[in-house]
């Protein structure tokens, strides 16, 4: 009788260079994240490693300070490796005298949360292989320790963050999605001294929620209203109940605690990733513009209501069915009401104009609003009397 074999439970390199993340995750303080990172690819054989994480206007990548990381200058997205490697979401690797230095992106859920460099003698497949896996699972407790910690706030932050942008941020979810049927992405402007703009997304089963919001005023007034009708439209969607309830939900609250002088415009979406179908209210927004083939093919004009805090009567739902690729822009005035140089008003030609030339680049979703935000800031002499959002979907089919 020919004995049993028994299958081989034995602990490989990689499974235990893995292993050492995973076993001390749970218990580990953010800031020994560092001497973790230095560790475990020391035994990879590498050397000068470095977690750089994006600042919050999206321009940096700021080192991460930390036991015998290696420090540094921030290194500006647009003009360096670690920026390629963040933008694209793909390893970057570059020959020196000294070795190869290989930039790895941090992804948590297709959100870019920053880039793992480290310098070896050399590399193969194996080592790729094991990098890669390493650097997820640095991206994840680098979300997951962000909960409780400031560490990384002081990091991200490059000039004195506004109360209000405080507020702000803390409602945001990741600026980044990409799933393998549907991406999103967004970015505020000011990035510092926002208040009133939000947007707030969430992937239940088949159906991606989308919101963006524009509330009046500026300063703290306006975080506080945002704050509400964020909290309010999340409620309605947990509740699972259609966008004109959602609506008349959202605007009952805004109207009750703050009274009728005040409102918030809205623009709630509902897109089916299996199919492609879209509907969507709109509460005295400006209306989203569709991309087809990297190109502006119409803005997405229908039928609206009151702002949210007003009293309008049931919004109309409007439809759409995507093509495989479309990506749906969305955008607050402040993006085409500001005035140029000159004093003329941006206006939406020129927002049409920009997207098509970015498109054209065939970047993925999270670079063109990147780009797009930061082109428009440009084109409008590099500041902003009012908050400039955009939120951009695409449908991957």
């Amino acid at each position: 009788m020919t004995p049993e074999r028994r299958p081989d439970r034995s602990e490989s390199f990689g499974e235990a260079l893995l292993g050492e993340v995973l076993d001390r995750a749970h218990e580990l303080p953010p800031d020994l994240i560092a001497p973790l990172v230095t560790a475990v690819v020391a035994r990879l054989g590498g050397r000068h490693p470095q977690v750089l994480l994006q600042d919050y206007g999206q321009l940096l990548l700021v080192p991460l300070t930390g036991e015998r990381l290696t420090q540094g200058e921030p290194q500006v997205i647009d003009d360096s490796a670690a920026g390629r490697c963040f933008l694209d979401a793909v390893p970057v690797e570059l020959l020196g005298a000294d070795g190869v230095r290989i930039h790895l992106p941090l992804l948590d859920g297709g959100d870019q949360v920053g880039v793992m460099s480290v310098t070896l003698d050399g590399i193969d497949d194996d080592v790729r292989r094991l990098l890669l896996r390493i650097s997820g699972l640095v991206a994840d407790l680098l979300v997951t320790k962000h909960g409780y910690s400031d560490l990384f706030f002081g990091v991200r932050r490059r000039e004195p963050m506004s109360v209000a942008a405080e507020i702000q941020w803390s409602l945001l979810p990741p600026l980044a999605m990409i799933m393998p049927r549907v991406a999103v992405a967004g970015i505020l402007e000011p990035a510092y001294d926002v208040a009133g703009d939000s947007f707030d997304y969430a992937l239940n089963g088949d159906i991606l929620h989308v919101v963006m919001i524009d509330a009046m005023g500026h300063g703290l007034n306006a975080a506080t209203l945002a704050t509400v009708a964020i909290g309010a439209y999340r409620h309605a969607r947990r509740l699972g109940i259609g966008l004109s309830a959602s609506y008349a939900f959202m605007d009952r609250a805004v109207a009750q605690q703050f009274g009728p002088e005040h409102f918030v415009t809205a623009q709630m979406i509902q897109l089916d990733t299996t199919t492609g179908r879209m509907r969507w209210v709109n509460a005295g927004h400006p209306p989203p513009i569709l991309v087809r083939d990297h190109r502006v093919v119409r803005r997405l004009v229908a039928p609206t209501t009151l702002p949210v805090g007003l009293g309008g009567p049931e919004p109309p739902v409007s439809g759409l069915r995507l093509e495989h690729g479309d990506r749906v822009l969305c955008f607050t005035d402040g993006l085409v009401e500001e005035h140029v140089r000159g004093g003329e008003e941006f206006g939406e030609n020129q927002l049409i104009d920009h997207v098509n030339r970015l498109e054209a680049t065939g970047r993925g979703i999270r670079a063109v609003t990147r780009s797009l935000s930061h082109t428009l800031k440009r084109a409008r002499g590099g500041h902003t009397t009012d908050d400039a959002t955009l939120l951009m979907v695409e449908w991957r089919g």
